[in-house]
């Protein structure tokens, strides 16, 4: 009898995980935006209180009223930058609409000098291809779409702020919550876990920062130095693009060639240049310190991410590919390898995924300082 009780046990034990397992991967197929809203603000939450616990160093008051504090500030910056910035950028941004077209022109007509160019431009539509297949209906349902998608985006935003600073004042009720769905004797690990996945994404995030700032500065000099037109604008999308990797320089590139084309094609090619040695520069300095902090992720697999995650859910998907892959590597090595596996041999993993810095890759996952 106890053999059958104990028997029945067990199938309602697989049976629940079975059925967890679907719900999960239900929710997560239905509402995989959600995922991705609170996982963005997760991101912004370990910034806030990365930055609150450098304020708290100097201040001394309590969590909450540093990330607030930071909060604050940062709103003020964006405020001023806005204030001092925005009448420059627009009146760029205007000019920049007005020239790419011009710009695209002329790099049309120069191409098609030669047989090979001939051959690209036929297979893109003329503009009275396009034209005539936009009626007035088309149009009327593409603003009423880009509307409600603009809206939606801006709603969605507010929301990721809001959740970030509920997860950054209060990490450890949350972080204490998640740990409590798993059994006793596992809570420790778990808390490791998290605890390395806060310390990785943090890291990534200030490397990512000072990436950004880094481009857009060195951008924005060398155009100027160029002489090319609305250089501040450029330098500004440059960095702002940089925070997609792989695809965002190129993204960022394109209307700095079309605008110093107009110039003439010497320019165009200087400015290549200049973002080339840019990439460079930024790929042997910063990027090798970032991944002295966290992990090295495997270049073909981010692209392939990066890809997958584009298809599935579009732009968003390609800007959270990368730390989501960094979640993804940190879980592999902590709970699979070490866990499941039992290969704890530290000393190899860390150097081919997470390589720490003077001596830090030896410490405990629990003993590093966490940002969430």
């Amino acid at each position: 009898m106890d053999q059958a009780s104990d028997f029945s046990k067990k199938v309602l034990i697989v049976v629940g995980i079975i059925l967890a397992t679907i719900l999960v991967t239900l929710f997560v197929y239905y509402a995989f935006d959600v995922v991705l809203l609170f996982f963005g603000a997760v991101l912004v939450a370990i910034f806030l209180r990365g930055l609150a616990d450098l304020l708290n160093r100097f201040l001394k008051i309590s969590e909450g009223a540093a990330v607030l504090l930071v909060s604050l500030l940062l709103v003020l910056i964006l405020a001023g930058a806005v204030a001092l910035l925005a009448p420059s950028i627009a009146e760029q941004i205007d000019h920049l609409r007005q020239e790419l077209p011009k710009s695209a022109k002329q790099v049309s007509a120069y191409i098609s000098q030669f047989g090979w160019g001939k051959t690209l431009i036929r297979q893109f539509p003329s503009a009275d291809d396009i034209m005539k297949k936009v009626d007035a209906a088309t149009v009327l349902t593409s603003v009423g779409g880009y509307f409600s998608s603009t809206v939606g985006a801006v709603g969605n935003f507010f929301v990721m702020i809001l959740l970030a600073i509920y997860l950054a004042t209060e990490p450890r009720f949350y972080a204490d919550g998640f740990t409590k769905l798993f059994p006793v004797a596992s809570r420790p690990r778990v808390g490791e876990v998290l605890t390395e996945i806060g310390t990785t994404l943090g890291w990534w995030l200030i490397g990512k920062t000072a990436s950004m700032i880094f481009i857009g500065l060195l951008t924005w000099i060398g155009l100027w130095i160029l002489g090319v037109p609305l250089s501040l604008t450029l330098g500004l999308i440059a960095g702002l693009f940089s925070f997609i990797p792989n695809f965002g320089p190129i993204l960022s590139a394109v209307p700095a060639l079309l605008l110093a084309f107009i110039t003439s094609p010497i320019s165009a090619l200087y400015v290549l240049i200049l973002f080339v040695v840019v990439q460079l520069i930024e790929s042997n300095l910063v990027t090798p310190y970032i991944e002295r902090q966290t992990v090295e992720l495997p270049p073909a697999l981010t692209v392939v991410a990066q890809l997958a995650l584009s298809v599935l859910i579009g732009g968003v998907g390609l800007i959270l590919a990368t730390p989501l892959l960094a979640v993804v590597v940190v879980l592999v090595q902590s709970v699979y390898i070490e866990d499941v596996l039992g290969d704890k041999n530290t000393e190899v993993n860390e150097k081919h995924l997470a390589g720490g810095i003077d001596g830090e890759a030896d410490a405990p996952a629990a003993e590093k300082e966490s940002t969430f």
